[in-house]
Parts: C-alpha cells; sequence; structure tokens
C-alpha cells in the first residue's frame, strides 16, 4: 500500500495536455506533426550566436528579479515604437519563462477564493485549470461560430459582483480570430468604472495578416490601466522552447505580480535575456514575422485547394482550422486519432477548448513549418 493512501486532486478533470497526447501519437505512428505549434525550420543564427557569446562572457548566475534592465529597456523602447506608449521598465515590465508561466504568475497574484474569471471559449488550456488551482471559479463564455466572435451584450449580462478577471486573447490560439477595434471599445465600456482586471494574452502580436492591425490594449488608455499584457520571445524569435515572455503592466499591477513571480521561477535565463536585448535594436529581426507566417499560411491553403477540408479564415497566430464535415461526421477527437494513425497527419481537435463536450468537425492545423513539411502534409490530406 502507497502513503498516502488517496490523494483528493485540485484537478480532478484534467489528464495529459492534449499537445503531449498527439504529439506521443504522432511519434508512436510516424505522422507529420501539425498538432503542437513549435516550428520544424531553424531560428537566428545571430541570435544563437549572440546567446553563445553572453555565456563565454560569463553572463551565467542569476538574474534580477524583474530581469535584466537592458532588455526591459529594450523592451521599452519596442513597445513604444510599437504602440505609441511608455512603460517604465523599472516597474512596469517584467520578465517571464514564457507566456504561459506569466499567466499563471497574474492569476496566482490576483485571484483568490470564489473570485469569478470570464474566458472565452475555445480558450488556451492554461487558463482555467490555474484559475481552479487558485481557488477561483472560470465564468466560460462561448464565442459565436463560425468567425469566433465575442458577443458583448452575452459578457456584461455575465458579470457580477464576484467578477475580478477577464481574460481575452488576440491573435487567438486555437481560432486564428482577431479582436477588433470594437471589441476593444466594448471591452472598455463594460469594464469602466469597475474593479475588474484584464489578462490580455497576446503572444502573437506581430503574427497577424491581411494588413490588419493588432489590437493590443496598449492602445487604450482606460484598458492599459487595468491590465497585464502577456507577450512571448518565443513565437517571435521560433525560439518557442526558450520559454522567454515578458508581463506589461502599471505599477500597482506589477507590484503584486512580481510579490508571486519571485516565488514562482524568481528569474529567468540570464544569457538569453543578454542576447534579446541586443537583437531587440534592430527591428528588422521582428517587423516582417506576419508577412512571413502569412506567405505560410496562403501556401498551406493553395495546396489544401481541392481537398475536403473546408478552410475557417485565420487572421493571425500560425494556425489554421480546417473544417472536415464534408469527409466525416465522427465527434472531433475521433476523427483527430484517424487522422494521425491511418493518413499520417497529427492536428489538434478543437473540441478540448471547450468546458463542455461540442462537436464542429473542426481540427487546428499548425502550419509553422517548412514548406517541404506542409507540402508533404498537404498530398496526404488531399488523399482523403
Amino acid at each position: 500500500m502507497k502513503f498516502p493512501n488517496s490523494i483528493t486532486s485540485k484537478l480532478p478533470k484534467i489528464g495529459t495536455s492534449i499537445f503531449a497526447v498527439m504529439s506521443q501519437m504522432a511519434d508512436e505512428h510516424n505522422a507529420i506533426n501539425l498538432s503542437q505549434g513549435f516550428p520544424d525550420f531553424p531560428i537566428s543564427e545571430k541570435l544563437i550566436g549572440l546567446v553563445n557569446d553572453y555565456m563565454k562572457k560569463g553572463f551565467n548566475q542569476y538574474a534580477p528579479m524583474p530581469g535584466v534592465p537592458a532588455l526591459r529597456q529594450a523592451i521599452a523602447e519596442k513597445i513604444y515604437d510599437t504602440y505609441n506608449v511608455r512603460y517604465n521598465p523599472d516597474n512596469e515590465i517584467t520578465i517571464t519563462a514564457g507566456a504561459t508561466q506569466g499567466l499563471f504568475t497574474a492569476i496566482s497574484a490576483l485571484i483568490k477564493d470564489e473570485d469569478e474569471v470570464i474566458v472565452f471559449e475555445p480558450a488556451y488550456d492554461s487558463y482555467v485549470p490555474a484559475i481552479k488551482l487558485n481557488g477561483g471559479i472560470p465564468i466560460t463564455i462561448r464565442m459565436k461560430e463560425p468567425d469566433y466572435k465575442i458577443d458583448w451584450n452575452e459578457v456584461k449580462k455575465t458579470i457580477t459582483h464576484r467578477t475580478k478577471l477577464i481574460i481575452i486573447n488576440t491573435p487567438h490560439n486555437p481560432t486564428g480570430a482577431v479582436l477588433d477595434e470594437s471589441d476593444m471599445k466594448n471591452l472598455e465600456k463594460i469594464t469602466n468604472n469597475t474593479d475588474i482586471i484584464i489578462l490580455s494574452d497576446e503572444v502573437y502580436e506581430h503574427i497577424i495578416f491581411d494588413n490588419l492591425r493588432h489590437e493590443s490594449v496598449c492602445y487604450y488608455p482606460k484598458l492599459r490601466e487595468r491590465s497585464l499584457v502577456m507577450f512571448s520571445f518565443g513565437k517571435t524569435f521560433h525560439a518557442t522552447g526558450w520559454k522567454m515572455g515578458y508581463c506589461l503592466a502599471p505599477e500597482n499591477l506589477t507590484k503584486e505580480f512580481r510579490k508571486a513571480h519571485q516565488f514562482v521561477v524568481f528569474t529567468c535565463n540570464t544569457p538569453v535575456q543578454h542576447a534579446i536585448a541586443e537583437f531587440l535594436k534592430d527591428k528588422e529581426n521582428y517587423i516582417y514575422i506576419g508577412a512571413f507566417y502569412q506567405e505560410k499560411r496562403d501556401y498551406f491553403l493553395k495546396l489544401l485547394k481541392g481537398s475536403g477540408f473546408t478552410p475557417v479564415p485565420a487572421h493571425g497566430t500560425y494556425f489554421q482550422l480546417l473544417n472536415y464535415s464534408k469527409i466525416s461526421d465522427a465527434k472531433e477527437m475521433e476523427f483527430a486519432t484517424k487522422l494521425t494513425k491511418e493518413h499520417g497527419v497529427a492536428a489538434i481537435p478543437v473540441s478540448v477548448f471547450y468546458n463542455k463536450e461540442v462537436n464542429n468537425k473542426v481540427l487546428r492545423f499548425c502550419f509553422a513549418k517548412s514548406n517541404e513539411t506542409l507540402e508533404k502534409a498537404a498530398e496526404k490530406l488531399c488523399k482523403i
């Protein structure tokens, strides 16, 4: 008999992440992995060289808890150049071990027992577990298919005296939808004269298409004053395994964020921070990321013309939703499993990003891959 005899799980309905499940299935069946969101092409040799240089120079010990000053200053300059707003690098910018850590830390710092957090579904899978682990109550609102829009009247009706936090995500994972100016103004109006805090997940800020502007909360002063904003260097520089991101927030929110941050991770990879600080000085290293991925999106869709799949418009991220209703009536997990095992392409069923069972017959495919990988995958998909 093992001790303890019984453990009461804080997450009784949570199993292994769908990303791990589908990636393992892809490995076992030698399938092309378009499920997990990571590039399969090299990152910048210059950036790798900078990391190596700073390692050799001896920058290998703990960085300051909020992050290397040079990186926070570089971020402040980048944000001003991008959004025309000033964040103080000393008390409004914190370096995180990836955006997911930042999101968890923000929720941990702010959410107490019985606090309600509004989450829009389909939702990135870390939000709800983080809320539950901290005693909060996730209140899910379903985005309207097929274009995954938010019904702001429903949001207004859902808010109660217990609503502490609203989480938004644009460009949106898993759908590729983006919020527009009217969305931000509606959010601004709804939260005005309240104590509600906004947690804005903007990790795909530069991966936006079709000449659209990324509508960051940074553009909106009344939202900015109540928002923590999460960004990801991993997404921007194709280096997801480095787990590097940052949080922007006004001083009062940053103070609370850092109280938790220091005990979650304390600080982050020192030589990588120094390298990114230098790399950010040249905005050519990031301003063309959107065009780069739009070309991949368009190429992937071109390859799929004539297939049985119907694309759902994606205006951002490096994910493309494909509807398979012309091919099968199977539930999404069933079809994703069959696709992996029998046809050699792994994707993510969008249904896993909902609190309640849905079956829109839609799968998420990652196109952050080499053209060769996309061609091989499309060839298999077109044969179904």
